[in-house]
């Protein structure tokens, strides 16, 4: 059976649906793994006449969408419709958002679908409809975690041509950071990566440069001592379980171009200090991954954009990476648990 990826079409009023169109029709240009999109065709059809672009879409079924990739858009049809306004995020739109979500989680885990690659959503419309999780990825894992039968524990790594970078908290504010960073998620989140490396990115030994959360590292704690009494005693924990983890390391020599030889992933105390890097050595390339989940899940790493949504301005390069990414993550991880002949 030729299987595609599956690819949720974000909140309908914003550019996730105009960069899915946009990504299709570079298939062949920028060599894009076959994929459908879930979604409500009317919907498609409109955005894409509000776009001025010539796209074929079919409705079709999860199976039978590889097939139809090279001739036209597959769309995966959604039981709820989608109202087309770009830049106005409507409440009315957010059961299909869900939907769209849950459709591609469930068709993954089936083996209908290679890898879950999800447009921007807006988290305000779907709160005002009763969306119970604090974003995305922690919806993900609640699927994951229903399929699996036990809590699943997501991890963001920010993935770019050059530079692989994980942040240990996420969305708190800077002043929080010291108050809730401790030796255990950094432990949690460590082996997470290390895990995803193997399995996911091939690399059989992979290799962890964590930074310290103060300047220099902390100065052996002349500028606080959260990198002594914390951070380095989960690398040395690490280290003694067999990992290659070194730290911790200053941030600010971490990151040039000899420092990103010696590691395979950077694991980073807060957002700024994981996402700065990445988004400037790789802005338009870098791709969110969802790491912990059992099955590949990828992103573009920018929001809904409603500003320029419908306007035929956004650039789908993020989503083309986060589409390759998912088919080189599903080949890999498939080879790996091929039985050796």
């Amino acid at each position: 059976m030729n299987v595609a990826l599956a690819v949720s079409s974000g909140d309908p009023s914003g550019i996730g649906p105009d960069i899915a169109i946009a990504a299709w029709q570079l298939r062949q240009e920028m060599q894009i793994p076959a994929f459908f999109l879930l979604a409500d065709p009317d919907f498609v059809r409109s955005r894409a006449l509000r776009l001025g672009l010539d796209v074929a879409v079919e409705p079709t079924t999860p199976n039978a969408a590889a097939g139809i990739f090279e001739r036209a858009l597959p769309v995966v049809p959604l039981q709820h419709p989608q109202i087309d306004r770009p830049g106005v995020p409507l409440v009315a739109n957010a059961a299909a958002t869900i939907e769209a979500i849950e459709r591609a989680v469930a068709l993954t885990l089936a083996g209908e679908a290679h890898a879950v690659v999800t447009c921007p959503i807006a988290k305000k419309p779907l709160y005002e409809a009763g969306f119970q999780y604090p974003g995305h990825t922690e919806f993900l894992a609640h699927l994951a975690g229903e399929y699996l039968g036990h809590k699943v524990t997501p991890v963001m790594m920010l993935a770019g041509p050059e530079l692989r970078t994980v942040p240990v908290t996420i969305h708190i504010a800077l002043n929080k950071v010291a108050t809730v960073l401790d030796a255990a998620t950094i432990l949690t989140v460590s082996r997470i990566t290390v895990l995803a490396l193997k399995e996911q990115f091939g690399i059989a030994h992979p290799r962890l440069a964590i930074a310290g959360l103060n300047p220099h590292a902390g100065e052996h704690g002349s500028m606080g001592m959260e990198d002594e009494m914390i951070v380095r005693p989960a690398v040395e924990t690490l280290r003694a379980e067999g990992i290659d983890a070194r730290g911790p390391l200053p941030a600010d020599t971490m990151f040039h171009a000899a420092a990103r030889t010696q590691y395979d992933a950077a694991i980073c105390m807060y957002h700024d200090q994981a996402l700065i890097p990445v988004k400037t050595l790789g802005f338009d390339d870098s791709v969110n991954v969802t790491l912990g989940l059992p099955f590949v899940r990828t992103s573009p790493d920018h929001g809904t954009a409603f500003d320029i949504a419908g306007t035929g301005k956004a650039k789908p390069d993020s989503l083309i990476a986060a589409l390759r990414l998912a088919g080189e993550l599903h080949a890999k991880r498939a080879q790996l648990k091929r039985p050796a002949a």
